[in-house]
């Protein structure tokens, strides 16, 4: 049975990836609550700006930008206001989408009953610092910004607002995101000490979190890209599952983003890996917090502030680029791409190994994209964008086109991890469930601007990394502990991921490039991994429903 959602009562965030959606500009506010009843009115004032999952018109036709999810109903041009079936709303896009979530301790701030918060999972109730040692980030604590290193007391975070903005033609944010800003610091002087916005982000104290997509200049206009800082193409492969989008979108979407059945074919995930309230991949509804309403369509947030080493990151793939070419027998570009790919999983534009195993390939594949754009040859378009997720790694079970553990393949092992694969036999088994019940939504945007011309180390650029899902401890923190910094599911003993591991100094950290047995050659070594990404902060964060807001704003959650 098709699982109907209740748009308007669901966060947008958490069904929209705000930079796919025209939002290259972001700000996160941290607030904390040091007065219960002011802390409610302030949740009450700000609940009606509070952007929900509804979906959107095209204001240039007046029709929802997605198509309707009722196969009853044609897709045709609609009148505005009318829904795409009965209960669902559709709404102008705004300037600017808020959002908002809590800490476990926000929530106790806010005077939510002992008797709903026991019920909360020990994770969240522990907080993402408490948990410093299951995620690796325990050598990274007296780095992490002030904001976060201060978060105790009456200084503790308690409330996330984030703003996700358009922006100008000349690469700056709308209007609309300064307003935004001001009324929220308006709202907060007036709880009269009630709420207050926390400073300490990034190294000189600012009030939020300042984050915009990579850009690029082209006519005189500024154009986001899906670039971060290590000028790595991102945003592929998000996890789609039942009820998130409209029946067309999800046939095209769910090839590669959902799980592999057993006829090798692709079904969405079921929604209670990522909202609460409704059947998971156990075919259980997970434990929640009481009353339902307060919990159901509501869900769990990890805020991951992580700095990026480009100098680094850089410097070493010149390196092992170099004795790359060197002992493969090809130039420098071919050797240095080649690593860069291997680490990550995908070529630097996003082409998945999978799809192009060699530069050539690689070369191949793009020239043939570039005719079909020129060509506007929709078709061929259409198949080489499937290729982009479209893969699986049974055929590839030693990593000879893909490393076993390069970056792709732990956070997303696919059905590398199915019992039943086996290189003999390729046509029986399908995904994991082990794989389908680790999967995460992922939301964020980078942040920060380098010298391209002398990246560094230093300075304030990264990425902020948000993992969305109903089970912090199964998803997060397995995926962080257990594929992240643990190669044994991968048969790589103690070796961590070659991105986002610890890779600290006094261990010969490696990630081992294995090659065509045909050609003689012995694996290559990439040795001594240089710590190419620091966390700086973060926390768990539950992110409610409407009618949850409504809830906690006018404090009448009884738990019984």
């Amino acid at each position: 049975m098709t699982v109907v959602l209740d748009l308007a009562d669901i966060q947008g965030g958490i069904l929209r990836a705000y930079g796919r959606q025209g939002f290259p500009k972001a700000r996160y506010f941290f607030l904390t609550i040091r007065d219960p009843a002011k802390g409610r009115d302030f949740v009450e004032v700000l609940r009606p700006k509070i952007t929900t999952a509804a979906r959107w018109k095209n204001p240039d036709r007046g029709e929802p930008l997605l198509r309707t999810r009722n196969p009853r109903v044609k897709d045709v041009v609609r009148a505005e206001g009318v829904p795409d079936y009965p209960g669902e709303v559709t709404l102008p896009k705004p300037k600017v989408a808020i959002n908002i979530a809590f800490t476990f301790y926000g929530l106790l701030a806010l005077g939510v009953p002992t008797r709903t918060l026991r019920e909360m999972p020990d994770e969240f109730i522990d907080g993402m610092q408490q948990r410093a040692a299951i995620l690796g980030d325990d050598p990274f604590l007296d780095t992490f910004d002030p904001v976060w290193r201060n978060s105790r007391g009456e200084n503790r975070v308690h409330v996330l607002v984030s703003m996700n903005a358009e922006m100008n033609a000349d690469g700056t944010p709308v209007k609309e995101l300064i307003e935004e800003t001001e009324r929220l610091e308006q709202l907060c002087r007036q709880s009269d000490g009630g709420v207050v916005l926390l400073t300490g982000n990034g190294p000189h104290d600012e009030a939020f979190q300042e984050m915009s997509a990579i850009l690029r200049e082209d006519n005189g206009r500024m154009w986001p890209t899906n670039k971060e800082h290590f000028q790595l193409s991102d945003g592929f492969g998000d996890p789609v599952f039942e009820g998130q989008m409209s029946p067309e979108a999800e046939r095209l979407r769910v090839i590669g983003g959902g799980k592999l059945m057993p006829d090798r074919t692709w079904a969405p995930l079921a929604t209670g890996e990522f909202l609460l309230g409704y059947a998971d991949e156990g075919q259980e509804v997970p434990g929640a917090a009481m009353p339902i309403e307060f919990s159901r369509n509501g869900t769990f947030m990890a805020y991951r502030k992580l700095h990026e080493n480009v100098g680094s990151f850089e410097s070493y793939i010149a390196d092992q680029g170099a004795r790359y070419a060197r002992y493969c027998d090809v130039d420098i570009e071919e050797g240095t791409e080649t690593v860069r790919a291997k680490l990550v999983g995908r070529w630097e534009d996003g082409v998945p190994l999978m799809a192009a195993p060699t530069f050539a390939d690689w070369q191949k594949f793009n020239a043939e994209l570039e005719k079909a754009r020129k060509n506007e040859d929709k078709a061929k378009l259409a198949q080489i964008a499937l290729e982009f997720t479209n893969f699986t790694y049974r055929s590839d079970p030693a990593g000879n086109t893909c490393p076993v553990t390069s970056h792709l393949r732990r956070a997303n092992p696919r059905d590398m991890l199915d019992p039943l694969a086996s290189s003999a036999d390729l046509k029986g088994g399908d995904g994991s469930a082990l794989v389908n019940r680790r999967r995460i939504l992922r939301r964020g945007l980078p942040y920060g601007q380098y010298d391209r011309n002398a990246p560094g180390d230093g300075g304030e650029h990264g990425i902020i990394f948000l993992a969305i899902c109903t089970n912090l401890f199964r998803q997060f923190e397995f995926v962080q502990q257990q594929w992240i910094h643990y190669g044994l599911d991968f048969n790589a003993g103690s070796d961590t991921c070659p991105i986002l591991g610890n890779h600290l100094e006094g261990d010969n950290h490696k990630m081992v490039i294995t090659t065509d047995p045909a050609s003689g050659r012995r694996p290559f070594i990439c040795d001594r991994l240089p710590q190419l990404v620091e966390p700086r902060g973060g926390d768990y964060f539950f992110v409610p429903s409407m009618t949850s807001l409504r809830l906690i704003g006018m404090g009448i959650i009884d738990p019984t």
